[in-house]
């Protein structure tokens, strides 16, 4: 059975979601956090072995997430900011790719532009907790 996750966000759907062998998310680059919203995360697509979503932090913006059990890939779309971790500090920016390994502490601080972030979890994120 396939079912397909609502593109742009909506409510998670329990258990696995099953996408087609290809699966094109139009509105998936058209993300961004209007003024005044806090910061914003959303799962577009999940299948048995990974899920992919965007995230974005305004500009000030804190990252309150906490390290997951799961594997992370970080695909900077737009904005600036640092990446914190427990090795050091790394600048981001457009066209940076990151990855993090599951139970490692990293935050997003410093965020000087709007970022705009797909992510990738693999197993897909909550896999493990």
């Amino acid at each position: 059975m396939v079912r397909q996750r609502p593109v742009g966000g909506g409510a998670p759907v329990p258990g696995p979601v099953y996408v087609h062998p290809v699966e094109v998310l139009r509105a998936a680059g058209v993300f961004a956090v209007r003024d005044g919203e806090p910061n914003q995360y959303r799962e577009h697509v999940r299948s048995r072995d990974l899920s992919v979503g965007t995230y974005c932090i305004p500009v000030g913006g804190k990252d309150g997430q906490h390290p997951h059990g799961e594997d992370e890939v970080y695909l900077v779309a737009r904005g600036r900011a640092t990446l914190r971790c427990e090795e050091g500090e790394y600048p981001v920016g457009p066209g940076t790719v990151v990855f993090v390994q599951a139970g490692e502490r990293h935050q997003f601080v410093d965020v000087s532009e709007d970022l705009s972030i797909v992510v990738v979890f693999a197993p897909p994120e909550g896999a493990r907790d």
